[in-house]
């Protein structure tokens, strides 16, 4: 853009040097190509504000997809914890069943019992015995037989009742359920719809950064922003004081772990976009949606949507050690949080631009990159 300004000014100063028969001319032609300086120059802004205005699509189009994911997730969740609520239920029912099944036929036989003996024997029964010993223990028996099959008609209507009660909860169980999965099932296509609005923004942003020749000078601002975040980061942080029980993060060297298992595309210091920058840190490929873990005992300094990096968590780990997760999917920890190794702060996506899921790992010491395979477990 810059080259096709600076020729139309050049032309515009030949103009000017032309002979006065053609003054007339001239000035016509500098207006001319004034007029032509002014529309691509406004063509300019206007493509800079255009850049600006998908970007900030792409921001909606991510942060609203981290949430429907971390929706999603809570939704599997309750669904697999209702389900088993479900099973428990069943269980119930079934134990209910059985034990209602076995009541009522010891209440028949109670019955058959009572019918075949019926009142007048029983009084007779009581009238015929001469002993008054013999005649009390009998009448204690009889009293037994009829608390019994009393308490037995009392757990019958209980477990008729507690029976009716697992059936109801397990008909509101199944409402609940299938709510639950008529949710997630919206929810999965609001995130289908989110991605492909994704899709669309990135193949505008690229097609007008390809037409604009402008990719090197976006990662140089990209990267800058970056650079002045961490700055300013540093500038406001106050210094960790590292407990006594953990170790300090130089001592650590060559023994953290990765944040996340998969394949290092790049090597750290190696030459990207033709040779014009170098890598400050490592590419991991992982599976979307991976938990990435902390590398080291620190706290959260920043969790937000960056240009260039999307979706991306800084932790200060104290001694100016800080390390840099870029291209989430979601964010877990929010700033101020203290994390330790191997605490899950984020999971693997491809927010920020990405083509493919995959999680960007820098280390920092004193605002400078350092060689993330210098310090992770080999």
């Amino acid at each position: 853009m810059r080259r096709v300004i600076w020729r139309l000014t050049l032309l515009a100063a030949i103009a000017v040097s032309a002979s006065a028969a053609d003054e007339q001319e001239t000035r016509e032609r500098l207006q001319q190509l004034t007029r032509e300086i002014e529309a691509i120059t406004r063509k300019q802004r206007e493509d800079e504000a255009r850049q600006g205005e998908l970007q900030r699509s792409l921001r909606q189009a991510e942060t609203e997809m981290a949430a429907l994911q971390a929706r999603i997730d809570s939704l599997e969740a309750d669904i697999d914890a209702t389900s088993a609520r479900l099973d428990t239920l069943a269980s119930e029912r079934e134990r209910l069943s059985a034990r209602r099944d076995d009541q009522r036929a010891q209440i028949s036989r109670d019955v058959r019992q009572a019918w075949q003996l019926g009142n007048q024997g029983q009084v007779k029964l009581l009238l015929n015995q001469d002993s008054p010993q013999t005649l009390s223990r009998v009448s204690a028996y009889y009293g037994y037989l009829f608390r019994a099959r009393q308490a037995r008609i009392e757990d019958f209507r209980a477990t008729i009742d507690a029976l009716s009660d697992v059936v109801l909860e397990v008909l509101a169980t199944r409402k609940q359920l299938t709510a639950s999965r008529e949710d997630l099932e919206g929810r999965r296509l609001a995130l289908e719809r989110a991605r492909q609005e994704r899709q669309q923004t990135l193949a505008k942003i690229a097609a007008d950064m390809e037409a604009r020749g402008a990719s090197l000078a976006q990662l140089e601002q990209d990267r800058e922003q970056l650079e002045s975040l961490l700055e300013e980061i540093e500038a406001t942080v106050q210094e960790l004081q590292v407990p006594e029980n953990v170790q300090a993060f130089a001592e650590r060297r060559g023994a953290m772990p990765w944040p996340v298992s998969g394949r290092r595309s790049n090597s750290f210091g190696r030459p990207r976009n033709q040779g014009k920058m170098v890598w400050h840190g490592i590419n991991i490929e992982a599976q979307a949606g991976s938990a990435v873990q902390a590398i080291h005992h620190g706290r959260v300094v920043y969790a937000d949507w960056l240009r260039g990096s999307g979706l991306l968590l800084v932790i200060d780990h104290g001694d100016s050690y800080m390390s840099l997760y870029a291209h989430n999917e979601t964010l877990l920890r929010e700033v101020g949080e203290w994390v330790t190794a191997g605490t899950a702060i984020s999971t693997v996506g491809d927010s920020g631009g990405r083509e493919t899921p995959g999680l960007y790992f820098e280390i920092r010491h004193k605002g400078k990159p350092v060689d993330p395979a210098a310090w992770c477990q080999r």
